[in-house]
This record gives structure tokens, C-alpha cells and sequence, in this order.
């Protein structure tokens, strides 16, 4: 077989395996409880039958919350919200610890709660604002050559964690009575809730576990923005009504600057060349759209180099 042909049958064959519609956008699911982040990510993409499709960071089967699923072209954006900062409602019970951290694990051990004033409770939680040093529980997904925690942890199998720096920019009490806790708290990317309880609980002297957990916010989006998936299922037979559940691929980065260029200009940053633009940023990620006569078309990222031209770092094709 020549070269030709051998790259004509590779296309094909690479072709018959691509299934689903050529979509792209950004699904915010609000996941439900009971459920993996992939299972709910594998329904969704099958009610849109749509080709390519992925998740922007897992929440445990026991959360629920904001879970933006990127469709096609977006998927080249969804590391931006993967990086994004994060927002939980949880609820904690203390004086019980789990092996997982949370109440999906088996029990470890009961212990009284003590009395804990308002003032000593805030004195623990002060600890914990700001940078911090977080170990991952075994229960976590990180890999340690090429396995998840969470998969040796099942095994029986212990490894040493190292630690990891997180900052937790919010860390507030929206409820508490004698056993449980409800914490508001905002944080960076690799924070692990389950892991602040239990260091809290251990703080507080009676241990802790997680008993509910929801995502209120994923970097630029809030959960009043979400769609169930019972919603996306109910629609599955009208994919119109289905697709105008998807928000615009430029939704990942929403709340970075935006910078229009013209057609001409867009060619060049198209084809890879930094390009010069008036009054834009002076340094940072910016998004970047073209001006047209159907409207703004997004054409992407770009990181503003020191001599201020707008270097591409991620196109839409």
C-alpha cells in the first residue's frame, strides 16, 4: 500500500470511529446526587449525540451542583475552568470520621462532641483561610503511577501524599447546632472539602465527616444558571430546544477582557502571528473576537506579551 493510500485509509478509518453531530458549547448541569461526574457527562452527550464532549472537573458521587460539560470546540477551553476557582455549600457532621472523609465511606470512629463556642469555632476556622497546605485523602482521584488514590484505596493499598498549597478565600458558618456544621466556602483549584472537614473535625477535638456537599459556583458560572439533567433527558427527541440549553464556547472565559479585531487582523492571529491592537490590556489572558458583517465571531485566547502585541494561545477552528 502506498504512503497515499495508507493515509487516505487512515482518515477513514478515523472518520467511522467519530459518531455524533460536529456541536459545540457549554452545558451547565446541575450533576445530582448518586452519580459520577462521567456517568452524568455520558448521558448528556448522548442526548446531544454529540461527537466529542468532556467534563471540567469531577464532583464525588455524593455532591451535587455546578457542572459545566464542554460540547466540541470547547473542550479546548475547558482547562480554564478546571483552573478556575470554586464554591461549595457543605454540611458536616462531627464526632464521626469515615475512611473516605465523607458519608459514602465506612464508619472509623464515634467520638463526643464537646461544647465549642462561637469564638472557638472561628479560632479553628481562621486556620484555614487564606494559602494553606491540603494532604489529598486516598479517596481523591490524583494518579500515583498512573492508578487514582481512590482505586488503591479501595485495595487496601496506603501510599504517601505530599502537600499540596490551596487557598480557601471564604470560610464562613452559615448554620451549625450541637454535631453538624454548614460552611459556605470559596476556594482555588485542588481543594478538597472532604479533606477540610476532617481537619477541622480533628481541630475541634471529635473528629468529622462530609454528609452533604453542592457546588454553587464554577469559576464565571452560579447554579442559577444550571439545567437538571432530567431536563436535558426530557429534551433528548427536540434537539432545537435541546441545543438552546448550550451556551456560547466564548462562555468559558466570560469574565476575562474581550478584544475585537478586524477581519484582517483576525487572519493574522489566526495563522499563529501576535498581533498589535489599541487600547488593549497591558498584560493577562484576554478573549478575542472578530468583527464581521454576521457579528462578532470568537476566535479564542491570547496572552499579552511584554512588547503589549496579543499572542494566540488557543483558537477555535
Amino acid at each position: 500500500m502506498t504512503i497515499v493510500k495508507t493515509v487516505i485509509f487512515q482518515k477513514k478509518r478515523m472518520a467511522r470511529k467519530r459518531k455524533g453531530r460536529d456541536i459545540s458549547g457549554i452545558l451547565l448541569l446541575d450533576k445530582p446526587a448518586g452519580m459520577t461526574s462521567n456517568a452524568a457527562l455520558q448521558v448528556a452527550k448522548r442526548c446531544f449525540f454529540a461527537g466529542k464532549a468532556g467534563h471540567t472537573g469531577s464532583l464525588d458521587p455524593l455532591a451535587t451542583g455546578v457542572l459545566p460539560l464542554c460540547f466540541g470546540e470547547a473542550t479546548k477551553f475547558s482547562q480554564y475552568l478546571l483552573d478556575a476557582d470554586k464554591r461549595y455549600l457543605t454540611r458536616i457532621r462531627l464526632g464521626v470520621t469515615t475512611d473516605s472523609g465523607d458519608s459514602d465511606g465506612e464508619l472509623l470512629e464515634t467520638r463526643a462532641v464537646p461544647e465549642i463556642s462561637d469564638a472557638e469555632l472561628e479560632a479553628v476556622l481562621d486556620d484555614y483561610r487564606g494559602d494553606i497546605t491540603q494532604i489529598p485523602s486516598m479517596y481523591s482521584a490524583i494518579k500515583v503511577d498512573g492508578q487514582p488514590l481512590y482505586k488503591l484505596a479501595r485495595q487496601g493499598i496506603e501510599v504517601e501524599r505530599k502537600a499540596r498549597p490551596v487557598t480557601i478565600s471564604r470560610l464562613e458558618v452559615v448554620e451549625r447546632s450541637a454535631d453538624e456544621l454548614i460552611l459556605d466556602v470559596s476556594c482555588s483549584k485542588g481543594t478538597y472539602i472532604r479533606t477540610l472537614a476532617e481537619d477541622i473535625g480533628k481541630d475541634l477535638g471529635c473528629g468529622a465527616h462530609v454528609i452533604e456537599l453542592r457546588r454553587s459556583e464554577a469559576g464565571p458560572f452560579k447554579e442559577a444558571e444550571t439545567v437538571t439533567l432530567a431536563q436535558v433527558e426530557a429534551l433528548s427527541e427536540d434537539r432545537d430546544q435541546l441545543d438552546e440549553l448550550l451556551l456560547p464556547v466564548s462562555a468559558a472565559v466570560k469574565d476575562w477582557p474581550g478584544i475585537e479585531l478586524t477581519e484582517i487582523t483576525a487572519s493574522y492571529l489566526k495563522q499563529g502571528q501576535p498581533v498589535q491592537v489599541a487600547n488593549a490590556p497591558t498584560e493577562g489572558w484576554v478573549r478575542i473576537f472578530s468583527g464581521s458583517d454576521d457579528g462578532d465571531e470568537f476566535v479564542g485566547v491570547g496572552e499579552i506579551l511584554e512588547d503589549g502585541r496579543i499572542a494566540p494561545r488557543r483558537l477555535v477552528v
